[in-house]
């Protein structure tokens, strides 16, 4: 279900656009972004900083497209949200004793003592790096190919590589985890 909740946003997107066009698109973008913030407050009591930041990007570069009438403006928003994301997790890896990464995560390993300090450190440098890829990645597929590629990437590349690299992560982690545990 949480799944769905954080794909939700891009799905509507997705089939605004196939219906719709990109101006719909990022209307419903916008409004189903807003949504999530909303029901994360009102449900689990917190303001989900990840979403935040996602609704915020999305506002101005999602009115800019409305505004100008440029689909540009919305195709930068995922490359703005991940270079954020890095900064944010690179940013803690130099400025912080605890990576961001690991404060994400360490509370779904049961020994938490059992992932050593550099391994959380290598994998936000992973993610880092993965966020900062992608970013490029989507900046390219927007000045280079058509609107309904885009769209297609943002929702079935971007969906996928976050999901791979979700499992490649997982794996990664689950060497440094008692045998008992794993």
């Amino acid at each position: 279900m949480q799944l769905f909740y954080e794909v939700g946003p891009v799905l509507l997107f997705f089939l605004a656009f196939k219906w719709y066009g990109i101006y719909v698109a990022t209307t419903v973008g916008i409004v189903t972004t807003f949504a999530q913030v909303l029901l994360t407050r009102l449900f689990a009591k917190k303001w989900d900083r990840k979403q935040i930041i996602t609704l915020i990007v999305f506002l101005f570069f999602g009115g800019m497209t409305l505004y100008f009438h440029d689909p540009i403006f919305v195709k930068w928003k995922p490359t703005i949200v991940f270079w954020v994301f890095a900064l944010i997790i690179i940013g803690s890896h130099l400025f912080s004793a605890k990576p961001m990464m690991q404060r994400l995560m360490e509370h779904m390993v049961q020994e938490k003592e059992a992932v050593p300090l550099s391994v959380w450190k290598k994998l936000n440098v992973m993610w880092g790096g993965f966020f900062l890829t992608l970013g490029g990645v989507n900046l390219y597929i927007a000045y280079h190919l058509s609107n309904d590629a885009w769209v297609n990437f943002k929702f079935y590349g971007i969906t996928s590589a976050l999901f791979v690299f979700s499992i490649v992560q997982a794996v990664y982690l689950m060497k440094y985890l008692p045998e008992g545990k794993r």
